[in-house]
Parts: C-alpha cells; sequence; structure tokens
C-alpha cells in the first residue's frame, strides 16, 4: 500500500482542484492507498472571517495590482478551471479567515476514520457556500454534516486539542522545503507540488508502486502560497 500525504489549506482554490485532479487519477490506479491530508496555514495571521463574502475581487486587485477588472479576469478563469474538474466555486460568496481550527477538526476525522469526507466538506463548504471558516457553530455543523459528532467536535473547539498535530505538519512541511499548496509527497520521498494534472499523477502513484525508487517531480503547476493564490 502506498501512503500520500497531502499537504493542503481549505482556504485555497487550487488545492481544492487538485484534490479533484488526485481522486481522478486515483480512481484509475490499480493499487491500494492510504491518503492523509496534512495542516497548512496559507495565512496564519489572518483574524476572523467577515460576516459577508464578496471582496474577493478586491483582495486580489489589492495583492497583484491591475485593478478590479484584472482581478475579476483572474477568478473567471479559476472559476472555469474549476468547472472543469466538476466544481461550482462561487467567489462572491467564499471569505478569507483564520483555518487553524479547521485543521485541528480534520486531524480529529483521521483519528475517527473519515478525514476525506470532511476536508471534502470544508473545502465544498468555503468555495460553494461561503463558509466563515473561522467561525466554531458554521464549523460544526459542516464537520457534522460529514459525520463527525457534533459534542465532540465542539469540545476539540474548546480546547486546545489536536494543536500539536496541526503544527507538527506544518513544521514537517518546512522541512521539506514546502513553500505553496497543495503538495503531495508519496512513501515520505516523493514530493510533488501543485495542482498537477490527473495523468502526472497517476504516473508518480504507478512509478512508486513499482520501484520505491523516487525522484522529485520535475515541472510547475498552479499553486497557493503565502496567502496567495495565482487564480
Amino acid at each position: 500500500m502506498l501512503t500520500v500525504e497531502i499537504w493542503s489549506d481549505v482556504v485555497c482554490p487550487w488545492c481544492y482542484v487538485g484534490k479533484r485532479r488526485f481522486e481522478a487519477a486515483l480512481a484509475q490506479f490499480d493499487g491500494e492507498v492510504e491518503l492523509v491530508w496534512r495542516s497548512f496555514e496559507l495565512d496564519p495571521s489572518a483574524g476572523p472571517s467577515p460576516e459577508h463574502g464578496g471582496d474577493y475581487a478586491p483582495r486580489l486587485a489589492k495583492k497583484y495590482g491591475g485593478g478590479l477588472e484584472r482581478a475579476q479576469s483572474m477568478i473567471d478563469t479559476m472559476t472555469q478551471t474549476a468547472a472543469a474538474e466538476g466544481l461550482d466555486f462561487r467567489f462572491d460568496l467564499a471569505r478569507p479567515g483564520n483555518t487553524f481550527d479547521a485543521h485541528r477538526l480534520l486531524h480529529l476525522a483521521k483519528e475517527r476514520g473519515i478525514q476525506d469526507a470532511v476536508k471534502e466538506r470544508l473545502d465544498r463548504a468555503t468555495f460553494t457556500e461561503g463558509l466563515r471558516v473561522s467561525d466554531h457553530d458554521e464549523l460544526v455543523r459542516v464537520v457534522t454534516e460529514a459525520g463527525l459528532d457534533a459534542d465532540e467536535a465542539r469540545a476539540v473547539l474548546a480546547s486546545d486539542r489536536y494543536a500539536d498535530d496541526v503544527r507538527a505538519d506544518e513544521e514537517q512541511a518546512r522541512a521539506y522545503g514546502i513553500s505553496g499548496v497543495p503538495f503531495f509527497v508519496v512513501q515520505s520521498s516523493y514530493g510533488v507540488s501543485g495542482a498537477q494534472p490527473a495523468e502526472l499523477l497517476l504516473q508518480v502513484l504507478q512509478e512508486a508502486s513499482k520501484t520505491r525508487t523516487l525522484v522529485p517531480v520535475t515541472g510547475s503547476a498552479p499553486s497557493c502560497d503565502d496567502d496567495s493564490c495565482a487564480v
């Protein structure tokens, strides 16, 4: 069985696209894979999510320059890319916010054996439904829909449980030299950066299962880093 670890953040649009592309590769792979989602905060200093969405274009314009028209063009391109993977991105609803607690709940979900389902639900809520990702009530509602126990999720959020696990993931990311997500690590030795096409991800899985002697993938693919996404 291959172990695939994916460093990702729930406010990273390319991470959600990368998830779909990896799933497409996995559907064609003739082998068993243990999938683990690892924590990565694009902006650890982010504050609470705003009450309302709709400011994605102004934030992009401020980050990259070029004005609102260019920012909206970037959003439209990202939306079309997501749609090609079967995803409905609503940047008019999407809201930023601190994701540390969402990552703690993903560690709880890992212990309960439903991490991928919870990750999927958090991604969809963020990019399709306008989840306030730092709001505890909204987090509990969403992860409960994915199968976690509501009382247990609330207890985790009211404590510092899994905080060390999140920080350990982030420390490992630094040790690997990961600066952008998504980032795939196969068998702790094969790094794949960015939302690579499904065909390349499938090739990685096939080669890893045959040789176990791995080298880093070359070539670029879109990713998010330092609270920035080249959408």
